[in-house]
């Protein structure tokens, strides 16, 4: 790996590979971020490989699914590296922006908020797009163009979005208990109240669904995966509405493999048992990509 800009916090030998632990100073954010990084022994060994990058959910961080998903092994099997971003600006000293769960602090929404005060800080989306991904492509020994993305709750809405706002960035896309219709649930309508305004007409630029539905060509003609737990109470709770992003998909002709688990909640456990078939999904479109992503 070629000089990095990145403070390198700890690392640990996983599965022949590295797991790191990096902090950064954020042009983006305007503060420092912390980000996980996981090299594959064949990257260790000087091969260029494809890079997946999964987005945590609320109040979780760049350790959440680094320590508690088990994706190393598959990801040292496969040959892929793994980068887990935090979920929100920390430390920003905003009034309240650390007073709610589901909002601020560990809750980004991975979006550019342009209401103030949020909007100095919180730009998750640019900070991934156009200063993360960009320093990891360069620095890493990782495949630009054989990027793929997925995440889980409300980083699985995170997924779902950057990837239909940016097409051509990543080639393979999956998430896990996705918050499908942010506009029509709790979570999405107080973040984007609070971090996008009243104006409900810039909303949907940030809803996955209302994204899929105005799509002309289907995206990612090579497959989304999509996981749900049927004992998840946030489905119940009507957060997650997997059901409109289905109908958005059939609308757009999208392929999406939606499945359904009986048992399985909205946690780690559940995550940890599917994240094995994930990064062998993603591994497989990565593999026929030919290093042309989806257009």
């Amino acid at each position: 790996m070629n000089a990095t800009p990145w403070e390198l916090l700890n690392e640990h030998g996983s599965f022949g590979g590295v797991q790191r632990f990096h902090r950064h100073t954020s042009a983006e954010i305007g503060l420092p971020m912390r980000f996980a990084l996981y090299l594959p022994p064949q990257a260790l060994q000087g091969q260029r490989v494809p890079l997946l990058v999964y987005l945590a959910g609320l109040t979780c961080s760049e350790e959440t699914f680094t320590m508690k998903a088990g994706a190393q092994r598959v990801a040292a099997e496969l040959g892929l590296a793994l980068l887990m971003p935090d979920t929100s600006p920390r430390g920003a000293g905003v009034a309240g922006e650390a007073e709610s769960w589901d909002f601020g602090v560990g809750a980004g929404f991975y979006l550019d908020a342009t209401r103030q005060p949020w909007a100095r800080h919180w730009r998750m989306e640019s900070y991934l797009l156009r200063e993360l991904l960009p320093q990891v492509w360069q620095h890493a020994p990782v495949q630009r163009e054989r990027t793929g993305l997925f995440g889980h709750s409300m980083g699985g809405h995170g997924a779902l979005t950057l990837a239909l706002r940016h097409r051509g960035v990543f080639a393979s896309l999956s998430a896990l208990a996705p918050i499908c219709a942010p506009m029509r649930c709790p979570w999405g309508i107080k973040a984007f109240s609070g971090y996008l305004g009243e104006d409900r007409s810039a909303w949907a630029a940030h809803d996955a669904s209302e994204l899929m539905r105005a799509q002309r060509s289907a995206p990612y003609p090579r497959g989304i995966l999509i996981d749900q737990g049927l004992a998840d109470k946030f489905l119940a709770e009507q957060q997650l509405l997997p059901e409109a992003f289905e109908a958005a998909c059939a609308q757009a002709g999208q392929a999406l493999t939606m499945r359904r688990h009986a048992g399985y909640d909205h946690g780690y456990y559940f995550i940890a048992t599917m994240v094995e078939d994930h990064l062998r999904h993603h591994a497989a479109v990565l593999a026929a990509s030919h290093g042309e992503p989806n257009r």
